[in-house]
């Protein structure tokens, strides 16, 4: 198992890979359709756009976790 103390790596790493694998299909679909080598196409798009956006996850998703902390009413 994976210690807890990598909690925010791994974390980063699924969400960026899940956000990429989907708006990538989507983002080549829309450009393209559905054209011969889609897939090629298509999980080359998405190995571009996890590899920016796990950095992005890591450095942004804390950031956004707090903007939600203080925009959620506290039901005491």
């Amino acid at each position: 198992m994976i210690p807890k103390k990598l909690h925010r790596v791994v974390f980063a790493f699924i969400m960026s890979m899940f956000m990429s694998f989907i708006m990538s299909f989507i983002i080549t679909y829309i450009n393209m359709g559905f054209v011969e080598h889609f897939i090629e196409i298509w999980l080359e798009a998405f190995i571009k756009a996890f590899v920016c956006a796990f950095p992005l996850v890591f450095i942004f998703a804390p950031i956004a976790n707090k903007l939600a902390l203080k925009l959620i009413k506290d039901e005491k």
